[in-house]
């Protein structure tokens, strides 16, 4: 994440999740039924549409203006678009509420949807399409997202202390997320190979776990 934010989301695009195959691009991929092919053939030829575009603005308009009209705003987009599902999954308010991971026999779809995280984004929220609500998009991913709050007031007193309420936005820009962004890099480096409920660690924690 600290080094490679800009280029992993296209890879994720192109082959799926570390472990998995599922590409975006693919018709017949496990991602799409079989009335969603032709939409992603759509999609596909809107695609190669674009990157033509951007070939032929090469040519007329010269690279440099092409990287600063074109790729630079996209650069920004894809850091802040990784920066937004990192915080989902890791950004806890105080590193003793870590989430945990489930394999193995102790996962299951409800215990995946409620190791994510919701998160005010301030002014941001709206643009987003009220992806901060990330719990009840997780739990129920064929709501849309102009009924999310919605479904997300409506989840918290079922799921009581299994909802972690997000802190508010100290203001239009939630500058509140970079604390918590910067706790986790800190922090969690790694999971650890053995155990079906993990949780993510550092070298100086395990250390400390194992001297106890």
């Amino acid at each position: 994440m600290e080094t490679g934010t800009d280029m992993s989301y296209p890879f994720y695009l192109i082959w799926g999740s570390p472990g998995r195959s599922h590409s975006h691009y693919h018709p017949h991929s496990d991602l799409f039924n079989k009335h969603q092919r032709s939409m992603v053939v759509t999609s596909d030829i809107c695609l190669a549409i674009m990157y033509s575009l951007l070939a032929y603005g090469m040519y007329a308009i010269g690279g440099g203006a092409i990287a600063k009209l074109y790729w630079a705003p996209w650069l920004v987009y894809i850091v802040w678009l990784d920066t937004v599902t990192y915080l989902h999954h890791h950004g806890v308010q105080e590193h003793a509420d870590k989430m945990p991971w489930y394999r193995g026999s102790e996962w299951s779809y409800l215990r995946g949807g409620l190791t994510t995280l919701d998160h005010d984004y301030g002014v941001f929220n709206k643009i987003h399409h009220d992806i901060g609500t990330h719990v009840a998009h997780h739990l129920f991913p064929q709501i849309p997202h102009y009924h999310l709050q919605e479904a997300t007031e409506a989840i918290k007193p079922i799921l009581g202390p299994y909802y972690r309420e997000p802190a508010p936005s100290p203001g239009p820009l939630p500058l509140h997320l970079f604390t918590m962004l910067k706790r986790s890099f800190s922090t969690d480096k790694y999971v650890p190979d053995a155990g079906d409920v993990v949780f993510y660690s550092n070298p100086a924690e395990a250390a400390k776990q194992k001297a106890q």
